[in-house]
């Protein structure tokens, strides 16, 4: 029975994301900026939401947010047509 080899595939993704995640920081000054501003965007909305954010999760909230930030620029720059239209809406 032959082994087979361990899939790589978690390992590729992760440095994949943070790579895409730089794209703020190097449009915006560098990380350090990205970081202070995802610090105080984290702190102003959980003092908007009335929320409880454990110092332990910050770390994880911020890098959430940077890829989220990251996924919506490829989407920012997409050219549109003038003559585009928004989708219909339905409802069931």
């Amino acid at each position: 029975m032959a082994k087979r080899a361990k899939s790589s595939r978690s390992k590729v993704g992760a440095p994949r994301a943070k790579e895409r995640a730089g794209v703020i920081s190097r449009k915006r000054g560098g990380k350090a900026a990205q970081q202070n501003s995802l610090d105080d965007l984290v702190a102003a909305a959980a003092r908007a939401l009335d929320l409880a954010i454990a110092p332990e999760w910050r770390g994880g909230v911020k890098a959430n947010l940077a890829v989220t930030f990251a996924f919506a620029e490829l989407f920012v720059d997409f050219p549109l047509p003038d003559e585009a239209e928004p989708a219909p809406v339905f409802s069931a």
